[in-house]
């Protein structure tokens, strides 16, 4: 049985800590939770390094800068 949430996209924004990009990872994730609510099933921020600052939706890259 599925459930409403895993039917639902889940968003994935990496970014860079070294970069300090948190404040546009988390920006972009309030932006996507206000403007798509409850049509998101997930929006998850994973920090890493390397300049790194990536959307993936359902494992699939949708923005790289």
């Amino acid at each position: 049985m599925t459930t409403p949430e895993q039917s639902r996209p889940a968003v994935r924004i990496r970014y860079c800590t070294l970069c300090n990009w948190l404040l546009r990872a988390n920006w972009m994730s309030a932006e996507l939770l206000s403007t798509f609510g409850v049509e998101l099933g997930a929006v998850t921020l994973v920090p890493d390094t390397g300049g790194i600052f990536t959307v993936e939706v359902d494992g699939r890259s949708v923005w790289d800068r």
